[in-house]
């Protein structure tokens, strides 16, 4: 049986760093996703992942050999403190990375420094527990628009076909200055809002309907609600652009996780490319 090519790419939503401790129904489904990939496509041989808690001006690959830890946050349980995903990174995987993006015109530098932000390892932390496989992180460019983030994902599509697990890791809604003013439970009932916007967002991926996505702010119910900033919106378009190549839009794109925390912290995942809905598949079926 021949084994499918290439790699899904993939957008996880990480919410608050909690999830390292109180996994919820995303972190089970991360638990559930890592193997599942395993099962059809093998251990990935790396993950290269954006997140928003890595921003800087212009791209960054990082490019350590080894990844400490970063507990970039506060005011959470000391617990958190102790948890440690200490991963290894794949310098020339990350040289290559910066290579791609820079060779078609990105002001994209490699570096040698090295470090997981919390919406990294605390999601790597359910898809491999294990800690085996070597981690690239690219920055992002919080001021970039969504298509210029699609572009630069079909950069490293090569990537997926090299056994190379490409993830966005942001958040389908994200919105802290509601959340700290109007506080509620981890279980609260799903707001109304939130419900129009991750319906919009999957009708639209569903139809591959890329103008309405890449114009999501003016067409999309409730965006500024939703996300004030775009930065945990960002990663979804990096990995969407993962998924091609040249300048075809993303045809293939497949809901893979829906949940809510809060009543409007959505933590809904989505799988890109030819193996998204062969995936879904999988996890249906446990």
């Amino acid at each position: 049986m021949s084994t499918p090519a290439p790699l899904p790419t993939l957008f996880l939503s990480h919410g608050s760093p909690m999830i390292a401790i109180e996994p919820g129904e995303a972190g089970l489904f991360m638990q559930r996703l890592g193997p599942a990939i395993d099962r059809i496509w093998g251990r990935p041989r790396a993950i290269v992942i954006m997140s928003p808690h890595t921003a800087t001006r212009t791209p960054f690959v990082l490019g350590a050999a080894h990844h400490d830890t970063i507990h970039d946050f506060g005011g959470f349980p000391e617990a958190l403190d102790d948890i440690y995903y200490d991963a290894p990174g794949e310098p020339a995987l990350a040289q290559q990375v910066a290579h791609l993006l820079a060779d078609a015109g990105l002001l994209a530098q490699f570096t040698p420094q090295g470090g997981l932000d919390h919406g990294i390892w605390t999601t790597l932390m359910h898809l491999y527990p294990q800690v085996d496989v070597p981690v690239v992180p690219v920055s992002l460019t919080p001021q970039s628009k969504p298509a210029e983030l699609l572009a630069m994902g079909r950069l490293l599509h090569s990537l997926t076909t090299q056994g190379v697990l490409v993830i966005g890791s942001g958040s389908l809604t994200h919105n802290l200055h509601r959340f700290f003013r109007h506080p509620t439970p981890v279980d609260a009932p799903e707001e109304s809002d939130c419900a129009a916007f991750r319906a919009w967002v999957q009708a639209r991926t569903d139809s591959a309907d890329w103008p309405a996505l890449l114009d999501y702010r003016a067409q999309a119910p409730f965006a500024v609600e939703m996300h004030p900033t775009d930065e945990h919106w960002l990663p979804f378009y990096f990995a969407a652009g993962a998924s091609t190549q040249g300048e075809a839009m993303p045809a293939l794109g497949k809901r893979l996780h829906a949940s809510v925390t809060h009543g409007h912290l959505a933590m809904d995942a989505y799988g890109f490319g030819a193996g998204a809905a062969l995936l879904a598949d999988a996890l249906a079926l446990g």
